[in-house]
């Protein structure tokens, strides 16, 4: 049986974007009137069909030319703080900026792009009613990324109660389409199936820990940083991942003898 490996990227690496397997890289009475406005142009922006849903390689971050307007050009930090007044313009940047990367997230995270829309609209909702919460302006990205994990987090648990209470037959299936590159071949394919087939059957701490250390690619202490844990904690949720799919997984390689 062929042995697996992690931390590196499988399939073609053109350019200088790195292409991997994965395809990377009602209104309550009184609420205010700033996250009033931030719900509505969510609600504009967010894709409307999952199915048409187009996840943008990892690395893509600025917003399209054109869009932005008067503050486009303005650092991460700069529109946070015009976000916190409820300069909605900021706010819109920033979502322009970085939804590609909370969507393709949530994606990776689940193994398929499931309410991942509604995940993302929650996540901004969040962030942008806790602005003020966020003491390094610079770090939107990984502190939106944060609450990204805390929403999948809870939707996994959430999913597996239902299906050990026998509420749903089966979990979700895993979405090849969401999660390969086009660049993929059936082996890559078969192998990625695998995995996540494995992941499926995981505590979703674990699942999450070792998602990020290996797919995300992020190091050990941001891991430890967006699951909330120490990093010693998130340090053996990783391990206990590792040890389980090194034991459970079957190369779909066949060996050839020397």
């Amino acid at each position: 049986m062929g042995r697996l490996r992690w931390g590196r990227p499988v399939g073609p690496t053109p350019g200088s974007q790195r292409e991997a397997v994965l395809a990377l890289d009602s209104e309550p009475v009184g609420e205010p009137k700033g996250r009033l406005a931030a719900s509505q142009l969510l609600r504009k922006l967010m894709p409307s069909e999952t199915a048409r849903l187009r996840l943008v390689p990892g690395g893509a971050e600025s917003a399209p030319e054109g869009q932005g307007g008067r503050v486009g050009h303005l650092t991460d930090a700069q529109l946070v703080a015009l976000a916190a007044c409820d300069e909605m313009a900021a706010f819109e940047t920033l979502y322009r900026r970085h939804a590609s990367f909370a969507l393709n997230l949530a994606v990776r995270l689940q193994g398929n792009a499931t309410d991942v829309e509604d995940i993302v609209h929650d996540a901004f909702l969040r962030a942008h009613a806790r602005l003020s919460d966020l003491r390094d302006p610079s770090a939107f990205r990984a502190w939106l990324g944060s609450i990204v994990v805390r929403l999948v987090r809870s939707r996994l648990r959430r999913t597996r109660l239902m299906r050990a209470l026998g509420l749903v037959e089966t979990g979700e299936p895993v979405d090849l389409d969401a999660i390969a590159s086009p660049a993929a071949g059936p082996e890559s394919r078969a192998l990625l199936a695998q995995v996540y087939a494995l992941l499926r059957t995981m505590n979703p701490n674990d699942r999450i820990a070792w998602t990020l250390r290996y797919v995300e690619r992020h190091r050990l202490e941001a891991v430890a940083e967006m699951v909330g844990c120490s990093l010693a904690t998130a340090k053996r949720r990783i391990a206990r991942a590792q040890a389980f799919l090194t034991e459970h997984f079957v190369s779909p390689l066949r060996e050839v003898a020397p």
